[in-house]
């Protein structure tokens, strides 16, 4: 089962507020040989899991003379306040808590590897014989700051309505399940598996997902960019892991006992996997990542974010407008220049395509 936890932004705000201006990532920059990785159980994640079990990471870290630490996280939030407060060397994330989180509390991140987005895995439901324009008026239970809140935003305003049109009920994500099922609520919107229990329930109407907003929501594998700057064998070993396992995972012969391991990792049967696997965009060749990064597009889509990420108070108290924070992508930057916090490159997933790592 993924976790729970995976969309929720809520506790950004904590973990913006646990850092300080005292704190310097100055003392992350060195060269080392010993780094930590920590991931959570997320379907576009298990690969890393897989990495640590197979000994494939192990292999890559040595080639390039480091070691490499494997860590489990099972609260996702707490996973990058940590890595935020410099616990972790790398983490696992969405494009909207990379920004909200490290980015926000000022640290300078780098998304490494763009492994897949959103597509299908996070959807509104409604009950009865309805359409996405019927949720003018309603009341809808989500988890609030969360991607889910985005998702609802983006829906409404693909069918002129807004956030002022309906009235957002926070419920926790282990209670919407049940709550859907009371006569009180009449939509919801969340994410896989919970998604899939929903919909599974007599009389529902699926009106929205993520496959509706493509390449919006985004899973990274981040790291302190002074880290990687300073260390790109990092970089090299964690990218040459990541593709080795994608080319298992497609491979007719491994694929299946790779994903089986997954599977069973993260609660679920292989035939489960890969009905998560099928709303998931995974981006299995290193060209294709390398197309999706350098794309204008994604410049685009994270300015939605900063957006929205704003107007919901996510980029930090002083933030003056949603362009504070610059984030960095190979065609272009959004925002301000001067204090770029977020940078996606697509440098070592090139490497990968062109086979030189």
């Amino acid at each position: 089962m993924k976790a729970l936890f995976k969309k929720s932004l809520i506790t950004s705000l904590v973990g913006a507020a646990l850092l300080t201006s005292t704190f310097s990532t100055s003392a992350l920059a060195q060269e080392k040989e010993k780094f930590t990785l920590a991931w959570s159980i997320y379907v576009g994640w298990m690969p890393w899991d897989y990495a640590d079990h197979s000994g494939i990471l192990d292999k890559w870290a040595e080639k390039y003379g480091i070691e490499i630490d494997v860590v489990q996280v099972n609260d996702y939030i707490e996973s990058i306040n940590q890595f935020t407060t410099g616990q972790f060397d790398a983490t696992v994330m969405t494009n909207m808590d990379a920004l909200t989180i490290p980015a926000a509390s000022g640290i300078d991140s780098t998304a490494l590897v763009v492994g897949d987005f959103s597509n299908g895995n996070d959807g509104i439901v409604l009950k009865g014989d309805n359409a996405l324009e019927d949720l003018k008026g309603q009341s809808i239970n989500l988890v609030e700051l969360s991607v889910s809140h985005y998702l609802m935003a983006r829906a409404l305003e693909s069918v002129g309505l807004s956030e002022r049109d309906v009235r957002v009920v926070n419920t926790s994500d282990a209670d919407l399940v049940a709550a859907f099922s009371t006569d009180d609520v009449s939509s919801v919107v969340t994410w896989n598996p919970l998604l899939s229990e929903i919909t599974a329930q007599p009389d529902t109407s699926f009106v929205f997902d993520s496959s509706n907003i493509p390449g919006e929501i985004i899973d990274l594998l981040v790291v302190n960019t002074e880290t990687l700057n300073d260390n790109p064998a990092l970089g090299k070993a964690l990218t040459g892991a990541w593709y080795e396992i994608m080319a298992i995972m497609e491979s007719q012969s491994q694929g299946d006992e790779a994903k089986t391991f997954m599977a069973q990792a993260s609660g679920t049967d292989l035939d489960g996997y890969k009905a998560q696997l099928a709303s998931t965009n995974m981006f299995y060749s290193a060209s294709d990542a390398v197309s999706f990064t350098q794309s204008p597009a994604l410049a685009t889509t994270m300015q939605k974010v900063s957006e929205f990420s704003f107007e919901h108070g996510l980029l930090g108290e002083g933030a003056p407008d949603a362009g504070f924070i610059g984030i960095e992508t190979p065609a272009g930057v959004y925002g301000d220049e001067s204090n770029i916090k977020l940078r996606f490159t697509s440098e070592y997933m090139q490497m990968a395509a062109d086979q030189k790592l």
